[in-house]
């Protein structure tokens, strides 16, 4: 930052001791009205608000000092704008203005950016609002051995609810493991030591805020013993905390952090919650990417799963139920718990509606009462909150015939406090102003003092009509009127031509055109009176409700008990709604081995597809069909298949009823997604690069509990590369003899439909396709058996293609089947030789019409012919000897 060249005014010391302090921050000076930004701070926040550059003054050169401002009043939209884009902000704000003497006192006491934010203009109400801190702590070397892997360590806590956790990562697995959950859990800010290992791990999540800080932050002494301040304890055992020393680190220093800028104890956050990767189905980000589970590919939430299954009606229930989505159970009696709560919901239809109805009138009770715990709450908070508890009685009544087990755990931990609502209720206005300094939030009768001092403020009007009576009654001057500004106070005005009329206790105050203002002793001690009152009657009010608040905020932990149970509520009873809706079923979840889902179908994709969405079965297990080869033409429904297998398995572990007429899912680990094609520009990589990446990380990390779905592996590079990587691939996932995941695994090399025939446990499906009168028609069924079309010149003229283009693709592959690709007329995988292959004859002469028509006849292999494929054929030669 630029410093002035001549001696700064006392103002501008004050200001450049907040700069120093806040170097890496824009510093929002209070000025009177305004908040006022100098030197770089102006030109930046000039360019990024669009405010006009003014100056303050001129420094020894003559250079005028850049300057821009805003009204303080109108702070919280600017903020929100400057914290979107990226920026730090220091609010300095004048202290004791009315006790100063000389030169306000000023101090910092707040640094807002994206992970500290908590105003509502700029929170999503459906999504946390996560700040994390991220350490290493590098292994100790041992003595004749290896030294311990690095540690890692991830705390997440969300100011606006006082949810927070912190996760420990060990060794180079972990270290990609930390590296997915942050891509996955998307924070807004990251507190980052300068430790280039750590920068790495956010390579995919560019987007993210990431703020340097000193690694003294991550001190684990000093961070265990902020943690035992803050949650109030003598150890952290009792967390899960023992010998975790990397998440101690992370989350004591995210602790430090807040303190230090948000210049508070943080009184709501009262747990924290020790996560374990082994709790929950793990699914990294490229499959979360595929699958669209928490936004779709455009990056919103439309059409994404969650936008398809959230019948959520409070957003304390919508952000839980994202939560869900990223962390499905791997327990198996918790996945039957949320399961049993959801049929129940399912089947009681008239309870559910009830709850449901009563649940719209719950706010968001987390953020609620943590504005109310860190003393940023309003009148109209607090009445937010008196009626959402209000309505706990009537949802304790209506779930109290309910059964099962979760339902009555959780509304066993429902608490309406009815000493807190009648204490707001019986201090609080119906309709209180949205600040207190706004006056009237605080109702007559509370306050014996407040009363007092109002009967004297509304009483003004009546003594000063009574006043000027009587003064024009003593002075004979009728048109003598008392009267009020902000500049002057109370006076009496007098009109020119009755000067000679004025009493010698009249004190002379204003000349003014048409005459003068005075002051009586009399009317001085009224307005000290009067003005004095209005100010005390604000003073009173505050005063009264800030111990309101603080009452209320004593309560904190029971608050956000009742929040988390009725926000689980709503969740449950969305789910059934959304099951009950759309014709969804419970699935059997069971830690066996067999996959079965009969006529499943894609909760996204049906939604638009209505009542022309097919259906389809998948049967999986370790014995006899462990690896699905899956073909079929382009758009035929590969894609839709495989995502939506992955969708139910994900659903039934979240507890959810899944879209199928009947599903048996087994316990899950993992799901690994590689469904469609896309790049890394940034980095440098391509699309067949970011393929081989990702089939790489399931090839490595895949169990036996996992499942897979692969879409097209192969396809970003030459033919016979890709035909023999995929190849190496699906045998590898059918014959690795320590991992063997359930697999259905989609291609378009028909070649590799031949592994089926030589390893146990592969099988071959075919989406099914209809070619009539040259239009192909996707029949979008799955059958056993195998494709040997593509289709793709088919699809290419719907797609829009030029006729002539088309024409002459159907004249290139059919010299590419006659030459090389007919199943008779070349080398298969399982029967090459060392013989180079035959020239490809794409520019040759065209043979006639009955030798293609022949040679076509001899290559086939009547044995494996159906009925409907014998059909087909004999139509499409037909149609090869008329256009001949």
């Amino acid at each position: 930052m630029s410093s002035p060249t001549r001696a700064p005014t006392p103002a501008m010391r004050q200001y450049l001791e907040a700069k120093r302090q806040h170097p890496d921050a824009i510093v929002f000076f209070r000025m009177g009205d305004f908040y006022e930004m100098f030197y770089e701070d102006a030109l930046v926040a000039a360019r990024a608000l669009d405010l006009t550059l003014t100056s303050r003054s001129k420094d020894a050169s003559g250079s005028g000092i850049p300057m821009c401002g805003v009204p303080h009043h109108a702070a919280a939209g600017y903020l929100t704008r400057l914290v979107e884009q990226g920026f730090r902000v220091a609010v300095c704000e004048q202290i004791d203005t009315r006790k100063a003497k000389g030169i306000v006192r000023r101090e910092v006491v707040r640094v807002v950016s994206p992970g500290t934010f908590t105003d509502a203009s700029y929170l999503d109400e459906r999504e946390p609002s996560f700040l994390m801190g991220l350490v290493v702590l590098a292994g100790r070397e041992r003595t004749g051995g290896e030294p311990d892997p690095s540690r890692y360590g991830m705390a997440l806590l969300d100011l606006s609810t006082g949810e927070f956790m912190t996760t420990e990562y060990t060794g180079a697995v972990g270290r990609q493991a930390l590296a997915d959950d942050v891509a996955t859990l998307r924070p807004r800010e990251v507190l980052l030591a300068s430790v280039e290992e750590l920068r790495s791990v956010l390579a995919d999540s560019p987007a993210t805020a990431v703020t340097n800080v000193e690694p003294w932050l991550f001190d684990v002494d000093r961070a265990r013993e902020a943690l035992t301040r803050q949650l109030g304890t003598e150890g952290l055992d009792g967390f899960g905390l023992r010998d975790r020393p990397a998440a101690v680190a992370a989350a004591g220093g995210l602790l430090r952090h807040l303190r230090e800028t948000q210049k508070m104890q943080l009184p709501h956050v009262r747990n924290v919650q020790f996560r374990q990767t082994s709790d929950a189905m793990i699914i990294d980000p490229p499959t979360m990417k595929h699958l669209e589970v928490i936004v779709s590919n455009d990056g919103s939430r439309a059409g994404s799963l969650l936008a398809e299954i959230d019948g959520t009606v409070t957003t304390m229930g919508s952000r839980l139920l994202r939560d869900w989505l990223l962390r499905p159970l791997v327990r198996l009696e918790r996945v039957h718990n949320r399961l049993d709560a959801v049929e129940e919901f399912a089947f009681r239809s008239i309870e559910r509606g009830k709850l449901r109805e009563v649940l719209k009138s719950v706010q968001d009770l987390k953020r609620l009462v943590a504005r109310t715990a860190t003393g940023s709450a309003g009148p109209r908070d607090l009445l937010a909150l008196l009626r959402s508890l209000a309505a706990i009685p009537r949802i304790r009544l209506i779930l109290d015939t309910l059964e099962a087990p979760l339902t009555g755990s959780l509304t066993a931990e429902l608490d309406d406090l009815p000493a807190i609502r009648e204490e707001i209720e019986a201090t609080l206005v119906n309709e209180p102003s949205a600040q207190v300094r706004d006056g009237g939030v605080i109702r007559d009768g509370v306050d014996p003092e407040l009363d007092e001092l109002r009967a004297i403020s509304r009483g003004g009007k009546e003594q000063i009509a009574a006043m000027e009576a009587a003064e024009r009654e003593r002075t004979g001057i009728k048109s003598l009127k008392i009267r009020f500004n902000r500049v002057f106070g109370y006076f009496i005005e007098v009109s020119r031509t009755n000067l000679h009329a004025v009493p010698d206790d009249y004190h002379r105050k204003q000349t003014i055109a048409g005459g003068e203002r005075f002051v009586t002793q009399a009317l001085k001690e009224y307005e000290e009176k009067v003005l004095g009152a209005d100010e005390r009657i604000i003073e009173r009010e505050l005063a009264l409700f800030e111990a309101l608040r603080a009452t209320v905020a004593a309560e904190t932990l029971r608050i956000q008990t009742s929040g988390h149970a009725l926000a689980q509520l709503d969740v449950l009873a969305g789910l059934a709604e959304t099951a009950a809706v759309y014709d969804y079923t419970k699935p059997h979840v069971h830690d066996g081995d067999e996959l079965v889902i009969t006529e499943g179908r894609h909760p996204v994709v049906e939604r638009h597809a209505g009542h022309n969405f097919v259906p389809n079965d998948v049967t999986l297990d370790a014995a006899t069909q462990q690896v699905i080869l899956l073909t079929g033409p382009n758009m035929g429904g590969k894609s839709t298949y495989l995502r939506q297998c992955a969708l139910i398995v994900l659903l039934a572990q979240v507890g959810s009823f899944v879209p199928a007429s009947r599903a048996k899912i087994p316990l899950t680990d993992r799901i690994f997604a590689r469904v469609g094609a896309s790049d890394n520009i940034a980095q440098g990589q391509s699309t067949f690069m970011v393929e081989m990446q990702e089939t790489a990380n399931i090839l490595r990390n895949a169990t036996s509990r996992s499942l897979v779905l692969l879409d097209e592996i192969g396809r970003g590079t030459a033919t016979y590369d890709g035909l023999s990587i995929a190849w190496a691939v699906a045998e590898h996932l059918a014959t690795d003899p320590a991992v063997r995941p359930k697999t259905i695994f989609a291609t378009h090399y028909h070649e590799l439909t031949d592994v089926a025939d030589a390893l146990e446990g592969v099988v071959n499906y075919q989406v099914v396709a209809r070619e009539w009168e040259d239009q192909i028609h996707f029949l979008r069924k799955v059958e056993p058996g195998r494709s040997d079309r593509s289709y793709g010149v088919q699809v290419a003229r719907l797609a829009g293609l030029p006729e002539e283009t088309v024409a002459r693709a159907n004249q290139i592959l059919a010299g590419l089947e006659r030459d090389e690709l007919s199943r008779g007329g070349r080398p298969t995988l399982t029967t090459a030789t060392n013989d180079p292959p035959p020239q490809l004859g794409l520019f040759a002469a065209a043979p006639t019409v009955e030798t293609v028509v022949a040679a076509t006849l001899r290559e086939i292999d009547v044995n494996r012919l159906t009925p409907i494929d014998a059909l087909t054929l004999l139509a499409e030669l037909k149609r090869t000897l008329e256009r001949g």
